[in-house]
């Protein structure tokens, strides 16, 4: 036997096989810090509308959290956004969502039902405003789009939210100086296609797949959204200070782009629950989300942006407690 490779006993490689053993089971033990028995039982998870982020991502959370909790079930609601998302979950009619601030905020400062309920679990990604016309459109700037028939959203939907206040920013009254049509991103992109409308507004994560295809199908431009307006939204009121003045970068839509960044506004999402939601199950649904950024962020895009730095920031909500759990046993 070479002295460079030793014999070894049999006596010595069964116990070095056994501490392998033993140190497997303290690795695996480890990647579930969370202990005992996964939780188990049904919750209602509201998403948002088809072909949007919102709804692919909750898809793709409902399989991570399926192989982490067999038997947990998580029944998917489709919802018209962000508005409707929150005041579903303050009332009970669902658990876990996802939401914009702005729309949690303006939820706190109307006082709606259950708003003190309201827990955060993770800062998740920003979405980003898009106001999308076709190619060779006249619609320059968010003023152009005085008398043209634009797509705001439905009325419980983030879009519409957001839309309501750059239009009112821009000086347009959105219920008169507009056609104000309720499409979302659901049917807005092929009914701009179709020159039913003359421009949609769509607030989302980058890219978001509705665009993507409608990118294959028609041409279309985007409209900027410039750091002046986000001045005035800024006086809007309390929740208008979630909204920041960015560009959607060359890489999001490089069909449409060709290299070129275009100017708008940001604002962060939240996933969110309630305080009577159990904490060992919310710190077991951090859990999910937090190691599942990268196999998600392959398929959505927005979900490599979820960060353990970053997560715990989830303004305007304090933490729910079982997420609280979660981030204090991730310290060193």
């Amino acid at each position: 036997m070479s002295k460079l490779f030793p014999r070894i006993s049999r006596r010595r490689a069964l116990r070095s096989a056994a501490v392998g053993v033993v140190a497997l089971g303290l690795l695996l033990w480890w990647l579930l810090p969370l202990g005992e028995d996964p939780p188990s039982g049904t919750i209602v998870f509201s998403t948002g509308t088809a072909r949007g982020v919102y709804q692919e991502y909750g898809e793709r959370l409902r399989t991570e959290l399926a192989e982490d909790m067999p038997g947990l079930k998580v029944k998917l609601l489709s919802s018209a956004g962000s508005q409707e998302n929150v005041q579903r979950v303050a009332t009970g009619k669902a658990d876990f969502t996802f939401a914009a601030a702005d729309a949690v905020a303006a939820y706190q400062l109307r006082h709606g039902s259950g708003a003190g309920r309201l827990r955060g679990v993770a800062r998740l990604y920003d979405d980003y405003v898009h106001l999308i016309v076709r190619r060779g459109s006249d619609v320059k700037s968010v003023a152009d789009l005085r008398h043209k028939r634009v797509a705001i959203g439905p009325p419980d939907s983030g879009v519409r939210l957001i839309a309501d206040r750059v239009l009112k920013a821009a000086g347009i009254d959105p219920r008169k100086d507009i056609t104000p049509v309720a499409d979302g991103i659901d049917i807005g992109p092929d009914r701009l296609r179709r020159g039913k409308i003359d421009a949609f507004f769509w607030s989302g994560g980058l890219p978001t797949k509705g665009l993507l295809t409608l990118a294959r199908k028609s041409a279309f431009t985007f409209v900027p959204i410039d750091a002046g307006l986000v001045a005035k939204l800024h006086a809007d009121g309390e929740e208008a200070r979630y909204y920041r003045a960015t560009n959607i970068p060359e890489s999001a839509y490089p069909k449409v782009q060709h290299g070129a960044q275009v100017p708008t506004i940001a604002v962060s999402n939240v996933l969110m629950t309630r305080t009577d939601m159990d904490p060992r199950l919310t710190e077991w649904v951090t859990r999910t989300v937090i190691k599942s950024r990268d196999g998600i962020g392959a398929h959505v895009h927005s979900a490599q942006l979820v960060d353990l730095r970053t997560a715990i920031y989830t303004d305007p909500l304090p933490l729910q407690e079982g997420a609280r759990r979660y981030y204090r046993s991730m310290k060193p």
